[in-house]
């Protein structure tokens, strides 16, 4: 009976079904069924249909050993595939040594557990490509990973992509033990007059001194980058303008400039990989997602030289020309040790960022554990970011940091160097003024920074609608507010070493709900700024706690 009763209400809830319009059925779909959990619809991300053919590099005449060019071997055994409408190249254990890569569609990499692939250190292999680098259109060295408009690529198996960056890269005396510096300095390349930086050529050293953030925007001609080839360092893995593309399982590291960056994919999957890079690695983000749409980022760990999981859009007027935003990103699992950020938003967001899920990460050890970054001049939207369920521990510098002023430095160097300005001035706004505002943060657990919450918005363009809820810190300073509106915070406990916990400037329609702080001074919160009003401290008894300055009315606090 159970049984029958069961498929006559199956029966009757088809009949109801078959009686709606169908599209009432597709708007009842949304990405709470295919990814329960996420705050916004999300089509299902697909994953790459490749072909069921397989080669193996040997067959291809690849030398294992690391001492034989192996570039024609990789080529012919990818063409072999595509001829067949695309399939598998298997690279078996051993050491590869290969020129660049060239990607074509229908196309896995797998790369079995012990295999080694190892680029070439000689740069002639590596001729220019026009590009994007910073999110500004360029020229520099082809990638030792390179695809372009393609439908269909995949790296699995458990192998190693090494890009060989040590060859390539600067790096700062102040970085490297004495011995590791000594070991620089006695491989070849140059130091510069303060003895301070290590580079691999004069030509790099040159070239840098007259660069915006590693791009050389006064060259126009391909002739004119030819001359400092040396400077113009690659991603380790570049695809662009492409669909369904998926990293499962490898470890990509020592990458020449960034590591792995996906530029206008449609459909991106990185999930299983292990990105590293050296510590003191110039540049050396983890993963940079540019102006991506539908992108999974899961189960992955990064311990890198800058950024570990970055989202950008382009930067200043090419990424606001480029016009595609970084939108439906579900970031999960995840772990980082060493990096500038955990996870970065900007600075390059020139084209927005929307609908980004962040959830169960960990950063231990990371420089910032949530970062956003931006500037003016940049223009671009950044909203609708949930966060939850983050963990951090031994954070450097600021555990969560929004910094609208930032001039492409990390924040540990910024904070010896006095900390990020104050700046009372407004600029009209116009289309290179950023924005970033509905942000949410929930439990989320700060066990040591040098600083637990970092927010300053623009005069002219506040932060808006920030929330912080769950969150408990330990931390050298607590929480600074500056140029915002919109900003909540509840449910929070501060353990923090300096007598201030909350420092608030030029703050409007905001409020402390059931926040509870270790200090006992009668400074624990300062209020400052002639724009603040509408602050609410009513349900958290810092009535004892809170300074009021001078220039802030008198009704713009609520006890």
């Amino acid at each position: 009976m159970k049984n029958k009763s069961r498929n006559f209400l199956i029966a009757v809830f088809a009949i109801i079904l078959s009686g709606l319009p169908q599209n009432s059925i597709a708007q009842n779909s949304n990405s709470e069924e295919i990814y329960p959990g996420i705050e916004f619809k999300m089509a299902k991300v697909q994953e790459p249909k490749i072909p069921n053919y397989a080669v193996n590099i040997k067959d291809f005449g690849a030398v294992n050993g690391g001492y034989v060019l192996n570039t024609k071997a990789f080529a012919d055994a990818i063409d072999a595939v595509s001829q067949k409408g695309g399939g598998k190249v298997i690279i078996p254990p051993g050491i590869w040594l290969t020129g660049p890569i060239i990607l074509k569609s229908n196309l896995e990499l797998h790369a079995e557990r012990g295999a080694l692939i190892k680029f070439s250190t000689d740069k002639s292999l590596y001729p220019l490509v026009e590009t994007s680098f910073e999110g500004l259109n360029t020229w520099r060295c082809i990638s030792p990973i390179y695809g372009k408009n393609l439908e269909n690529v995949a790296f699995t198996g458990s192998g190693v992509w090494d890009g060989s960056g040590e060859v390539w890269r600067q790096v700062k005396k102040a970085k490297l033990t004495e011995s590791q510096w000594k070991k620089f300095v006695a491989s070849g390349g140059v130091v510069n007059k303060t003895q301070t930086s290590w580079y691999p050529s004069e030509v790099f050293m040159n070239a840098s001194e007259g660069a915006d953030q590693n791009v050389r925007l006064d060259l126009k001609t391909k002739e004119d980058f030819e001359k400092i080839h040396d400077f113009l360092r690659p991603v380790l893995v570049s695809i662009q303008n492409s669909k369904r593309v998926l990293f499962d399982g490898p470890v990509f590291q020592n990458s020449p400039a960034w590591n792995i960056h996906p530029l206008m994919i449609e459909d991106l999957i990185v999930r299983n990989v292990t990105v590293r890079n050296p510590w003191f690695s110039q540049n050396g983000d983890g993963l940079d997602v540019e102006s991506c749409k539908n992108v999974i980022v899961e189960n992955s760990s990064f311990d890198v030289g800058d950024d570990a999981i970055c989202i950008k859009s382009g930067k200043d007027k090419d990424g606001r020309d480029r016009g595609v935003p970084c939108e439906n990103i579900i970031i999960r699992n995840n772990i980082v040790y060493h990096g500038h950020g955990g996870v970065t938003v900007g600075s390059e967001m020139s084209g927005g960022v929307k609908n980004m899920h962040v959830s169960n990460c960990s950063f231990m050890g990371t420089d910032v554990g949530l970062r956003f970054k931006s500037n003016r001049g940049r223009g671009g939207v950044v909203e609708n970011i949930f966060i939850s369920d983050v963990y951090m521990t031994d954070i450097p510098s600021q555990a969560i940091s929004f910094n609208l002023y930032y001039g492409g430095k990390s924040i540990a160097e910024t904070l010896e160097e006095g900390g990020t300005p104050v700046e009372n001035k407004m600029i009209p706004v116009d289309e290179k003024t950023p924005q970033f505002k509905n942000i949410s943060m929930k439990n989320i657990t700060i066990a040591g920074a040098q600083q637990a919450v970092f927010l300053q918005g623009l005069p002219e363009m506040n932060l808006e609608n920030i929330s912080i809820s769950n969150l408990l810190a330990k931390a050298d300073k607590g929480v600074t507010i500056i140029d915002a509106k919109g900003i909540k915070i509840s449910d929070a406990k501060f353990d923090i070493k300096e007598s201030t916990v909350f420092d608030i400037y030029n703050v409007k329609n905001s409020f402390l709900k059931n926040v509870e702080i270790n200090s006992t001074s009668p400074k624990a919160v300062t209020i400052n700024g002639a724009a603040s009003e509408n602050i609410d401290l009513t349900s958290s008894n810092l009535s004892k706690k809170t300074f009021i300055g001078e220039k802030v009315s008198k009704k713009a606090v609520k006890f």
